[in-house]
């Protein structure tokens, strides 16, 4: 039985984010075909009829990237009548959070990291979804540790501020947000530390997920 009705196109973008040199980036690709050729855009494609849409983003991200195994969760649905000017397109937006140490190269030559503030011009409506992936991230960050997956397996205490002020955008009292996060107990105290310049060596620490995903079970919340 056939449709009656015509039916759009669904396609799947990833704002993928990452954290380098005190940093908050995101990761584009270069467009190699119309429509917006050599413009930079999302990674992205059309989801596959034998494919979920969780599962097209996975490919789409393995495809355009190179990155796996990443942090990956559905972000919002993009539905603009004229977002694509090919045909009528709906696209399911997701973000991913990336170690940078882990994933320092991409899949792609045309791939590159860009720092958030200041991103090139995006094809199609991928400003928009940037913009409702950064605000997501800044809204969930406060409340889940989701932070951890862009910092190395191994950080210091000035390294995981550094991040939450390059989130949040704002700057953060050293001393109030040490006292919050270790008052959480969810920080395991690592043998060595990381020599950096001039300054004296810092104390390494590693997120314990196991224990938050114990507390998380018995009602602890987690807030910044």
């Amino acid at each position: 039985m056939g449709f009656n009705y015509p039916r759009a196109a669904i396609t799947v973008d990833c704002v993928v984010f990452g954290f380098d040199e005190g940093e908050l980036k995101v990761l584009l690709i270069q467009r190699g075909i119309a429509p917006f050729k050599g413009k930079w855009a999302l990674p992205g494609g059309f989801v596959r009829t034998d494919e979920t849409i969780d599962q097209a983003a996975g490919r789409e991200l393995l495809e355009e990237t190179g990155l796996t195994n990443v942090f990956l969760e559905q972000l919002y649905t993009f539905g603009a009548v004229d977002r694509d000017p090919r045909e009528r397109v709906v696209s399911v937006a997701y973000y991913a959070l990336v170690k940078l140490c882990e994933h320092p190269a991409t899949g792609a030559s045309d791939a590159a990291w860009f720092p958030v503030a200041k991103p090139p011009t995006l094809a199609f409506d991928h400003a928009e979804i940037l913009k409702t992936g950064l605000s997501r991230l800044r809204g969930k960050v406060r409340y889940e540790p989701i932070g951890f997956e862009l910092l190395p397996e191994k950080f210091t205490l000035s390294q995981l501020q550094h991040l939450y002020e390059s989130v949040l955008q704002t700057t953060l009292d050293k001393r109030n947000f040490r006292k919050r996060i270790l008052s959480m107990e969810l920080l395991v105290s690592l043998e060595g530390e990381l020599c950096s310049g001039a300054h004296r060596p810092a104390q390494l620490f590693r997120f314990d997920a196991e224990k938050y995903a114990a507390l998380k079970e018995a009602g602890f919340n987690f807030e910044l």
